[in-house]
């Protein structure tokens, strides 16, 4: 009722090296740094799979459920989407990748070894069939497309008005 009218943007302009001297105390702990996680999809494929809550759900201005009942359930809707991915994840991302990297390995093989000596002798072949078929085009289709534009070329159509 209001709650999600309610967002503001923040941001702190500040030094590079600033930042880090002012964090490092701050991440440090028992000598560990921790660092950021790394992109794990750093060409960005999957962007179509950042859905958020509100992508999903929302309601227009003219009707609002309880705040309560928004919040509740945006923290419902996102638990449940990070159990389930890491559920199945956890079942499926091991096969899936033998699975995918076999596929993969004997496309690539197949690729490699079948596929581009096949396309490499065609491209030594062609250049021959191009002078065959070029001798064959000009012994027998243009005389015969030739004699057949000039027998053509002498039809005349009049149109008459009745």
């Amino acid at each position: 009722m209001g709650l999600e009218k309610e967002k503001l943007d923040t941001s702190i302009i500040m030094d590079e090296d600033e930042f880090n001297r002012s964090i490092e105390p701050i991440l440090s702990k028992k000598g560990k740094v921790y660092t950021a996680a790394p992109d794990r999809d750093p060409n960005d494929i999957n962007a179509h799979l950042k859905v958020g809550f509100e992508d999903v759900i929302a309601e227009p201005i003219s009707s609002h459920s309880f705040d309560r009942v928004w919040i509740g359930s945006h923290a419902v809707f996102e638990l449940v989407k990070f159990i389930f991915y890491r559920l199945l994840t956890t079942l499926l991302a091991v096969p899936m990748a033998f699975i995918l990297g076999l596929v993969f390995g004997v496309l690539s093989c197949i690729h490699i070894w079948l596929v581009m000596p096949v396309i490499q002798c065609f491209l030594m072949l062609l250049p021959s069939v191009q002078v065959v078929w070029r001798s064959l085009t000009d012994m027998f289709i243009t005389p015969l497309f030739h004699s057949m534009g000039k027998i053509l070329s002498s039809i005349q159509v009049e149109t008459t008005e009745n």
